[in-house]
């Protein structure tokens, strides 16, 4: 039987506030039948965001096709059709909330010949449609390695092009048994190298890896074309996931920013509730 680290630090107690804007956001996203990563992959900062009026839309629906053990979105290998309105649905969102910053992500969907691609497409055209001041963040999954597909999305340019690896390569078969480290390398490379795109990726620590494969795998990062990183910890969703392994203290989180920065990246966050998406704007924003 697998054993976690026990009782939470003092560091990762979250006290939760509600605002008119967490009110209105919750609204706009049930009314539209749109999904959140924020809601679907129970982030611990869903109430900060949606208190600052903010959040990441989840396209392909909220069920994915894969059965990586660190996350919480739902699974099956047939998920439901996708909306074909859901791109319109997500831009006249982003238009009420008067956002400045796009972030969109998806679920992984290896039902699907291009692996949802042409609907990344068509969302982020339908956004640029009626808010062409936005910029977009996309936080893509790997299509396989389908290079096609990959470039579809990437010719798009959005403003920030996203894919998190996730954890350390010693990890994969463990924590994302249908992906592949190298793959997720070069898909980041094929967006700076190919098509010159602004670059990110992340890493959830406390699942089992070291802090000398850590600093490896930002070095691969920055070697591979990357400019920005997200390091956080990783935290259990359910007792049907991956238990984690030990909480890494807030010292330790400033060492990896130190280490992250001195590997090259341009912008870096390291804390134990950053993830992929958190403060977004800030990462965009920050001057090349």
């Amino acid at each position: 039987m697998e054993h976690g680290p026990g009782k939470k630090p003092d560091w990762l107690k979250i006290k939760l506030t509600s605002s008119a804007s967490f009110a209105s956001t919750k609204q706009l996203m049930n009314s539209q039948s749109l999904h959140t990563v924020c809601r679907s992959a129970l982030c611990p900062n869903l109430h900060e965001c949606w208190s600052r009026g903010t959040a990441t839309f989840l396209l392909l629906g909220n069920v994915c096709t894969r059965t990586c053990r660190f996350c919480a979105v739902g699974k099956a290998a047939n998920p439901p059709l996708v909306d074909p309105l859901e791109p319109k649905k997500i831009a006249l969102a982003i238009q009420s909330m008067r956002l400045k910053h796009a972030v969109i992500t998806s679920v992984t969907r290896d039902d699907i010949h291009d692996g949802g691609a042409q609907h990344w497409v068509n969302t982020i055209k339908a956004i640029r449609s009626i808010n062409p001041f936005v910029s977009i963040e996309c936080l893509i999954p790997d299509f396989q390695g389908k290079e096609s597909a990959l470039d579809l999305v990437m010719a798009e340019r959005p403003d920030v092009l996203n894919h998190n690896i996730e954890t350390v390569p010693s990890l994969y078969t463990k924590v994302r048994p249908q992906a592949s480290y190298l793959a997720s390398l070069r898909l980041l490379q094929r967006a700076k190298e190919i098509h010159g795109l602004s670059t990110k990726s992340g890493l959830m620590v406390g699942m089992g890896e070291t802090m000398e494969e850590v600093r490896a795998s930002l070095s691969d990062l920055t070697r591979h074309g990357c400019d920005m990183v997200t390091i956080g910890q990783y935290l259990q969703p359910s007792s049907e996931h991956l238990p984690v392994d030990r909480y890494i203290t807030p010292e330790e989180f400033e060492q990896y920013r130190i280490i992250a920065e001195s590997a090259g990246f341009r912008h870096v966050q390291s804390a134990p509730f950053v993830r992929s998406s958190y403060h977004a704007e800030a990462f965009y924003c920050d001057p090349v």
